[in-house]
């Protein structure tokens, strides 16, 4: 009876088997056939010129990409939520995901403000290049895992201007009871200077310009400037942007919903965000020039650069507020620590390679002014 029982025994096991990988293929198939259907909160006009192109761009590869398994539909500012409210409704489920820069969430998560802008600090390329290979990608989401959201970089802008005036600043005495529209860490440094800082959302800001709610203002560079029209409500256009060497732009995802993905469809949005965290910058490089000599030409805007007092006192008080946020919590201390390390070795392999090769070509030094 034992002798009979051995092959009957094979038999079962290698038909369930059988039906084990049948079934396997066939959730396989449903998973592969299935379609998601995402909502895409950012914290910027709909189609807005740079960064506001970005999330759409990421929308069309996303579905030509997974052949139309995961679709995203893009919400401007204030279409589903305003444009401060991204993080909380991304967090919420509300969207899945979400495009923004994280020195909006200051309140929530202090040390975020590394992650957009330092100031006096890294450029997009260095910052890219801490992010992917420093140790900054996982620091950031660390940073997020209370909320119950990954992130991703997704764009950058480059080197911002200084902003937009409506008098002059020949001294650091000129900012003493301005009112001003600058976020983060550089609105926080101007705040010592004797700024009133204001936040809000950009597309806010050219009507409280215009109307004296606020007397400046910085936005993002010439590219955007121009399509919001602030030459129509500032006189003076000042560099350099020392508050926003750049800005890093994000993708937040809702874990939930990133979870529920097949495999695939997340490689798909990882490269897609890729994709666009590279055009987002190129698109910049490529419009400001001609924005500015538009600005300059034909609207006849005074473009000024700032004194050199006023950038030697923002510097010191730069890094007196990154030092207080530095040692704000456990966390923060490790991201500057990572952050400053980077930036120590990058400026010294930069001295000799991109800030070297400006000079060489360029020798008459700075012809801008």
């Amino acid at each position: 009876m034992k002798a009979k029982v051995l092959p009957v025994a094979i038999a079962m096991t290698t038909a369930l088997s059988t039906s084990l990988l049948v079934v396997s293929s066939f959730d396989n198939q449903a998973q592969a056939q299935e379609t998601f259907r995402w909502k895409m909160v950012t914290s910027w006009p709909k189609n807005f010129p740079g960064v506001g192109q970005g999330p759409e761009r990421l929308s069309q590869l996303v579905e030509e990409m997974s052949d139309g398994r995961l679709t995203i539909e893009v919400f401007g500012a204030g279409q589903l939520v305003p444009g401060f409210e991204v993080f909380d409704a991304v967090a919420d489920g509300t969207a899945e995901l979400g495009h923004s820069a994280s020195y909006y969430w200051k309140g929530k998560a202090p040390a975020a403000q590394f992650f957009a802008a330092v100031p006096f600090g890294m450029n997009a390329q260095e910052m890219n290049a801490w992010l992917s290979y420093g140790g900054g990608m996982e620091l950031w989401n660390e940073l997020y895992d209370d909320f119950g959201v990954d992130v991703l970089v997704a764009g950058a802008s480059g080197v911002q201007m200084g902003g937009w005036y409506n008098k002059e600043i020949n001294s650091v005495a000129d900012l003493d009871g301005l009112k001003m529209r600058m976020p983060g860490l550089g609105g926080e440094v101007m705040s010592r200077m004797g700024v009133a800082i204001v936040n809000m959302p950009g597309g806010e800001i050219f009507t409280s310009l215009q109307s004296g709610a606020i007397d400046a203002t910085e936005w993002i560079g010439p590219y955007n400037d121009l399509a919001f029209g602030l030459h129509q409500a500032a006189d003076y256009y000042y560099y350099p942007g020392w508050h926003e060497p750049t800005v890093m732009f994000e993708a937040i995802i809702n874990e939930e919903a990133w979870a529920e993905l097949p495999a695939d469809l997340q490689a798909i949005l990882r490269i897609a965000i890729s994709d666009v965290n590279q055009s987002v910058l190129d698109e910049y490089t490529a419009r400001n020039n001609d924005a500015l000599e538009t600005l300059v030409n034909e609207h006849n805007v005074e473009l000024r650069r700032i004194p050199d007092d006023v950038l030697a006192q923002a510097r010191e008080h730069s890094a007196e507020v990154v030092g207080e946020l530095a040692a704000s919590s456990e966390l923060a201390t490790r991201i500057y620590d990572s952050y400053r390390a980077f930036q120590d070795k990058v400026e010294d392999y930069h001295a000799i390679s991109e800030q070297a090769y400006y000079n060489a070509r360029n020798p008459e030094g700075d012809t801008s002014q």
